[in-house]
């Protein structure tokens, strides 16, 4: 038995180079306009970061992280073993 999602028309004003990044990454994508920004959204609301996750990127963000920093993979690899 399928399920009818209501959709209602909005308008946005958005800046013209974000939408330009917008309709590229949907060609790109094969996608309409509408459906990619919909994904987008939808993404951004229900993939949300639980609170151990948010605590952990605002530790890495903060700068206070006292972990070694590598500028490559090879030397964090061989700083481990």
């Amino acid at each position: 038995m399928a399920t009818t999602i209501i959709r209602k028309p909005a308008s946005f004003r958005l800046r013209a180079d974000l939408l330009e990044k917008l309709r590229s990454n949907a060609v790109r994508e094969n996608r309409t306009l509408n459906n990619y920004v919909e994904s987008v959204l939808l993404d951004y609301i229900y993939n949300e970061p639980n609170e151990t996750t948010k605590a952990a990127i605002r530790e890495a963000m903060s700068g206070r992280n006292p972990n070694k920093v590598y500028d490559n993979v090879d030397d964090m690899f061989n700083d481990n073993h």
